[in-house]
């Protein structure tokens, strides 16, 4: 069985230092996984960071399946969410 990655919810924000957003997911109806960054890759695309405190990690993915997943799901979902603020001044990542 497949865990199910569900409830993704995305902030875009005006950019800073490649960060563009936030997102958050509910990770096989069981766990919720909030405050990942959502930043720009210098030759395009984007990339996710987690939360850390310190130098300790709070939580992130172990296994590159599920990270490849889970990143797949959040840039669709943020890509998705940006297209309405295109052509609007309510949101520049410029």
């Amino acid at each position: 069985m497949k865990a199910t990655i569900s409830e993704v919810q995305v902030t875009p924000i005006k950019a800073n230092e490649g960060l563009v957003g936030f997102a958050s997911f509910v990770y096989d109806n069981s766990f919720y996984f909030g405050s990942i960054g959502i930043y720009t890759r210098p030759q395009g695309g984007y990339r996710l960071t987690y939360p850390t405190r310190g130098n300790f990690n709070i939580f992130h993915p172990i296994n590159r399946e599920v990270a490849e997943e889970i990143e797949k799901v959040i840039i669709s979902k943020f890509e998705d969410v940006t297209k309405m603020y295109v052509g609007h001044n309510s949101f520049n990542t410029k």
